[in-house]
């Protein structure tokens, strides 16, 4: 008696489909498997040449002058790491409300200007006052700029933000660029258009040396040393405190969060005056490395720190301070080798062409993770 073929499980369907599906791309031609990972291996062939010629040129340039290569190593490190707490802001701000906060520029430049009015007006500190006098000046201004730029940050989000949390994208996005002018024009009035210049509190004495030819001075260790500690402790209160988990929760649903009990608009709110606190001590770094500020600084400033959180990948803490160092090392590379270096007048241009050079290569940034279009 004949009967019916019986028919496979579904778990031998589904290992004869992997099998065959293996099978396939066993077969494909190598330039097919290029095509499925998404990298055409002309792209990959013209960025791994291009990355060749960055390593050539600078091997080059450490062999003609060691000690040269390694000082503006640490130039490079110094400028990274003011450009890495900007950074932080904006990419703290984007991954909770996926909003780029044109204004957080600004709030940086407000807090550099209060900490400099505070250093002459009401310290009345210069580089002749003692050096405990010049340590409580820092830390008073260092705290005075972080609570104003937390508030100053937190109060634009309350009023223009809060309500275009639905709205379509251009909305937040063109109110971010008012809220930017809107700052700007507050420091133009309270501290005028010209420069507001300090005096170099932290010498550029030598630390210490290395080696007795590659010398860490006081001004550079200083940045160095006042933002590593802001860095771990960052990362610490986002990955391990219950305010950190509140906030990544929000920033993976919002409506979830409500329903778990998490209070949506403080934790938003708390993020905004994490990433302006952020911003008020970048603005006391700059101004006792570089001595002085103008209200529209901000916008430059804020532009090469959106770039670094861009080229990082945007909304990862640990990409933004990456794409910072990378740009802090640029243009140090750029401004300080001497062999085949463009000079300081295409410092711009390159950072940006690294950034398009990086997107196109990598669309997610350095350390981002690819998400579906819309996510």
């Amino acid at each position: 008696m004949r009967g019916r073929a019986e028919r496979p499980s579904p778990a031998a369907e589904e290992a004869s489909t992997i099998d065959s599906g293996e099978t396939q791309n066993a077969r494909r031609a190598p330039h097919q498997l290029f095509a499925l990972r998404g990298r055409p291996p002309l792209v990959s062939i013209v960025g791994i040449f291009l990355l060749a010629l960055v390593g050539v040129w600078l091997v080059v340039n450490f062999v003609q002058g060691p000690s040269r290569f390694l000082n503006v190593v640490i130039i490079g490190l110094t400028n990274g790491s003011v450009y890495a707490l900007i950074a932080l802001g904006y990419t703290l701000v984007y991954g909770i409300l996926q909003l780029i906060n044109f204004a957080h520029g600004d709030v940086f430049a407000l807090g550099g200007l209060l900490s400099a009015s505070l250093i002459l007006d009401v310290f009345d500190v210069n580089s002749g006052s003692a050096a405990a006098t010049i340590a409580l000046a820092v830390a008073a201004c260092l705290l005075a700029s972080v609570v104003f730029a937390a508030i100053v940050n937190t109060t634009v989000e309350l009023v223009g933000y809060r309500r275009l949390r639905n709205a379509p994208r251009l909305a937040p996005l063109i109110t971010a660029v008012g809220m930017s002018f809107v700052l700007q024009n507050v420091g133009l009035y309270f501290w005028g258009p010209e420069y507001t210049v300090t005096d170099k509190l932290i010498p550029n004495d030598p630390a210490f040396s290395i080696g007795g030819s590659v010398e860490v001075q006081w001004d550079n260790l200083f940045v160095i040393v006042l933002t590593v500690p802001l860095l771990l402790g960052l990362t610490w209160l986002v990955t391990s405190t219950r305010q950190g988990k509140a906030m990544r929760a929000t920033s993976q649903d919002r409506g979830a969060s409500a329903l778990v009990g998490i209070n949506v608009n403080r934790t938003i709110s708390f993020t905004f005056a994490l990433a302006g606190g952020l911003a008020g001590a970048a603005g006391l770094i700059y101004v006792l490395q570089f001595t002085t500020i103008r209200f529209d600084q901000g916008f430059q400033l804020g532009l090469i720190a959106f770039t670094a959180a861009v080229l990082g990948g945007i909304g990862n803490l640990s990409g933004a301070v990456v794409g910072a160092l990378v740009i802090g090392f640029v243009e140090a590379f750029n401004e300080g080798l001497s062999w085949l270096s463009p000079g300081s007048d295409w410092t711009r241009s390159i950072v940006f062409g690294i950034l398009i050079a990086v997107l196109v290569f990598r669309p997610e940034g350095i350390l981002g993770e690819r998400t579906p279009e819309g996510a």
